[in-house]
């Protein structure tokens, strides 16, 4: 049963945030209660094996839903093959302020500047720990937006080290438009010094401990050509072992005359949805298969998400979808398989 379409307009009469925290809220309750387990559809799994993990199935929740690790168990009762949550920081911080998050639902498209909202990696840690959830977890790591960029790699190595024990995979977010030069991190020697530390701090990590966690790298859209095959020699000189692709979109383009285009903040839905399917198509092109796809981006149907696989990508991750079309996106897609 589909509650979402009767749900819908209520939740859209909301504040966006506010919106965001009831529904999350109102998924916690139905998980709880098990109303969740009555009205979702129980799922086929479609295995898919990359990075030397076993996913239920191809379709998982983005980073940004569940930005301190809350609601882990309710969303897990969607039917994900994997979920991400974050983006982390070191410390507490509160982002940016209100209002920092906008609908555009004209065009299905979602604008936030949430500027890595979120309670620190201790509070996310102690959420993971108390979650009975046991399948493919992705933990989204980025810097305070207080700290130079210049020290930026100390943030990322501390969420690396203490994320590294509860982590299915670490991914990180040198993507976001939201916190001031983070972007930066993604072009020249600045990426490359930044990779190189953290592989380092990997491989160190997986003796220590005896684990070997993944390290994922998330992109932006916004990239050119020269840039995207800059990006992809470092992923497989470093053998970095996973890169998302992609983060939001700065580019207005593509809502042009929207009241809101003029909105600060990264676009995420459907209008960057081809942009990002070309990143995608790019890194394929470049990595050749030896470095596995995670796409992101303009997700709202079945045929974008199969768009995706055939561009290159082996999973995709979903999130302003979800706000427009709800959990049973996650079923059509699958449905789609």
């Amino acid at each position: 049963m589909n509650l979402y379409p009767l749900l819908r307009p209520l939740l859209f009469a909301l504040d966006p945030e506010t919106a965001h925290e009831v529904t999350l809220k109102l998924l916690q309750t139905a998980h709880r209660t098990g109303l969740a387990q009555l009205t979702t559809p129980r799922l086929a799994d479609h295995p898919v094996e990359i990075m030397g993990l076993t996913f239920k199935n191809p379709v998982g929740l983005a980073a940004g839903l569940d930005k301190n690790g809350d609601y882990i168990d309710a969303l897990a009762a969607l039917g994900f093959g994997f979920i991400e949550i974050g983006t982390v920081t070191p410390r507490p911080q509160p982002g940016n302020p209100k209002p920092r998050l906008f609908r555009l639902p004209e065009h299905q498209a979602i604008i936030n500047r949430m500027g890595f909202n979120n309670l620190g990696i201790d509070h996310l840690l102690q959420q993971v720990s108390n979650s009975a959830y046991h399948g493919i977890l992705g933990i989204n790591i980025g810097k305070n937006f207080d700290t130079p960029i210049a020290d930026a790699a100390d943030d990322y190595l501390i969420g690396l080290r203490k994320a590294y024990p509860l982590a299915s995979y670490i991914t990180i977010n040198i993507s976001s438009p939201n916190t001031q030069n983070l972007r930066q991190l993604q072009q020249g020697d600045e990426i490359k010094n930044l990779i190189a530390r953290l592989k380092e701090e990997q491989l160190r990590l997986h003796q220590e401990q005896g684990r070997y966690v993944p390290l994922v790298v998330k992109i932006a859209p916004d990239l050119s050509d020269e840039e995207i095959r800059h990006i992809a020699q470092l992923l497989k000189s470093y053998a970095i072992d996973g890169v998302i692709a992609t983060n939001t979109t700065i580019v207005r383009a593509n809502i042009a005359g929207h009241a809101l285009a003029k909105e600060t903040g990264g676009l995420s839905g459907a209008p960057v949805k081809e942009q990002a399917t070309y990143v995608v198509r790019g890194l394929a092109a470049e990595l050749n298969g030896t470095v596995p796809i995670i796409a992101a981006g303009g997700i709202i149907s079945a045929e974008d998400a199969q768009e995706k696989l055939a561009a290159g990508a082996s999973l995709v991750q979903v999130y302003s979808g979800l706000i427009y079309r709800g959990p049973q996106l996650v079923a059509d897609v699958l449905a789609g398989l």
